[in-house]
Formats: structure tokens, sequence, C-alpha cells
């Protein structure tokens, strides 16, 4: 018998071509793997920067994307142009292990003495949550950044909302002094154009980098502020408020009282006044009563009525009397002196 054909008959010979067989076809199908493993399907809201060798070669949208297999392309999935990625600013956040305010025995740290805390303009303390919206225009400065996009963007928001916040005063941030809101209307403005002015800030921000040529590839499209006091200045803000309140109270119940008071007064004047008019009529008339006959004999001009009530009524008044000198008005020849008992002492 021929050897090989002796050979083949063998059983372990047979079961090495089979394992030899089963290892070629699989190498084939991992060989087929890896060639399409860089075939993929890109969804609407996703696109894909293509890299060869490191280096960015080209931009694909949604659609089939053909590349070679890794290691000679990669390719990155991005989120989609229109796609607007939400972002937790965590650098303008105070720390949970950090207490509530440094004292003075703590130590001099920036982390402990500054952090999550912002200065207003009118040196008040306030302090920011933000959420940041944004979308991806430059895929390939996006890609190029990489993981710094983020730490990048914390702080470029940090440092405009530093910046915002300095330009403004305490009410223009959030409601400190509620009695101020209904009063300027300007003041409620600019609180509404807080979140307009940090995401301007941090676009002017991302365009300075842009041109540097180190781009973050984004674009802010809306920030959302969420702004608070300092847990213990909220104590203080709310002790004043209630001072205020207490103090307004007591002044409307002043106000009140003295309203009362002078009601009463003007009451009691307008009486004291009708009863002075009452009295002041009251004897306007008795006077009118008791003169009645002096003045009607004083508008009467007839002689005889005169004469006969001088002759009626004089004698009475005479009799009264203990002697009576008569003079005549018209004779000035005669002349009265008074007796030694109406002389004056001498000296």
């Amino acid at each position: 018998m021929n050897p090989l054909t002796r050979l083949q008959g063998n059983p372990w010979f047979q079961a090495g071509r089979l394992t030899f067989f089963a290892l070629f076809a699989m190498t084939l199908i991992a060989a087929g793997v890896w060639l399409f493993s860089n075939v993929r399907q890109i969804e609407p809201d996703s696109r894909a920067v293509v890299m060869r060798f490191g280096a960015i070669t080209r931009t694909a949208n949604a659609g089939l994307l053909l590349a070679w297999p890794d290691p000679v392309e990669q390719v990155t999935l991005l989120p989609a142009a229109d796609r607007v990625i939400e972002h937790h600013v965590t650098a303008l956040l105070r720390a949970s292990n950090l207490p509530r305010w440094p004292n003075a025995g703590q130590t001099n740290s920036d982390a402990v003495a500054g952090a999550g805390y912002l200065l207003t303009g009118d040196a008040g303390v306030v302090q920011l949550d933000v959420q940041v919206y944004y979308v991806v225009t430059d895929p390939r400065a996006f890609v190029l950044q990489g993981e710094h996009v983020l730490p990048a963007l914390d702080r470029l928001t940090e440092r405009a909302a530093v910046a915002v916040c300095a330009s403004r005063d305490l009410d223009t941030i959030l409601v400190a002094r509620p009695e101020m809101v209904g009063n300027d209307a300007h003041i409620a403005e600019r609180r509404e154009r807080l979140r307009g002015d940090l995401r301007q800030g941090i676009n002017q921000l991302l365009s300075s980098l842009t041109s540097t040529g180190s781009g973050l590839g984004i674009e802010v499209q809306r920030v959302d502020v969420q702004s608070s006091l300092p847990l213990t200045a909220v104590d203080a803000f709310n002790a004043v408020l209630t001072a205020s309140q207490q103090a307004e109270q007591d002044v409307a119940s002043a106000n009140n009282a003295a309203a009362r008071d002078r009601q009463a007064a003007v009451q009691a004047a307008d009486r004291a006044l009708q009863v002075a008019h009452a009295q002041a009529s009251e004897q306007v008339a008795r006077a009118q009563t008791d003169t009645a006959a002096i003045i009607q004999l004083a508008n009467n001009h007839d002689p005889e009525l005169l004469w006969r009530l001088w002759r009626e009524r004089l004698p009475p008044i005479l009799a009264r009397a203990g002697s009576v000198t008569a003079v005549d008005p018209r004779d000035d020849s005669h002349l009265i002196l008074p007796g030694p008992d109406h002389l004056p002492p001498k000296p």
C-alpha cells in the first residue's frame, strides 16, 4: 500500500487536517471581521471623525461610513451639529467636605476661603449653580482637544461667572432684598439678562481660544443659572427681612394710632368750636336784648319822647345821691372845686 494512502487513512492525520481547515476558516473570518471593523452606520444624531495614523483626514455625517480598520484609521463618533449637549459646571460649587463658612481658626487657603463663592460689585457674596448647553461646531478641534474640552469649559465658565458677578451688584443677580423687586424695573431687567450675559462671556472666551489656534470646537447655546446666598448669609438676610417687616408693621400701627388721635383731636376741636359759636351767639343775642331799648332810643329823634323819659327816670336816680350840683353847660362863669374831703393828701 502506498505510504501516502496509508497516512491519509490514519485517524490522527484526518483530525489534524480538519483542525487545519478549521483554523484557516477562522483566520479568514477574523481577517474579514477586522477588515470591515470600521465599516459602520452613523446615526442621524451623530457624526464621525476619521483619523489615519493619528492625523485627521475627514469627517462624515449620518449614513454608511467606510474606513480602514484600526490601527490604520480610527473613527471617533461625535454629536451632530444640531445636537445640544448638557454639562453641569462643578467648578463653581463648594465641596461638600468644606465647612459652611470658613472660620478664623481654619487654614487660610484658597480652597477653604473662596471655594464656591463669587464676589459681586457691591462686595456681596453669591453662589452660582450653572448648567451649560453647547453644540460641537468644529469636530476637528473637538477631537484634538479630547478629554480637555470639559475641564477647559469649566474654567472658562468660572472665569466668565467671576467677571459677570463683579460687574453687578447683589440685587441684579438674585432677589436678596424683596422690597426692591417692585421699586426698580432696571434691577429686574438686569437680573433677567444674567443668563444671556454669562453665555455671551463664555462664547467670547471660546472665540479668543479659537483665534489663538487652541479652540475647543464648541459653542454655548444656553446657560441655566441658579443663584443663591451662602447659608450663613441667608440667616442674616432673613433676620434683616424679619426686622424690616416688623418695622413696617410698627410704622403702620403708629400711623393708624396717629390717624385715630388726629381724628379724635379734629372732632374735639369741632365740638369746642361749635360750643364757642353757640355761646357767642347766645351772648350776642343777650347783649342785643339788653341794649335793644338803648339802641332804639339812640335811633329815635323825637325830643318830646326823650324829655319825657328823662323826667321819668332821672328822679329815682337823683334820689339815691346825697347831694346834687347842677351847672349850666352854657355858663362858663361858674367853677366847681372839690371840697377838703376830696383833696389829695399833702406830701
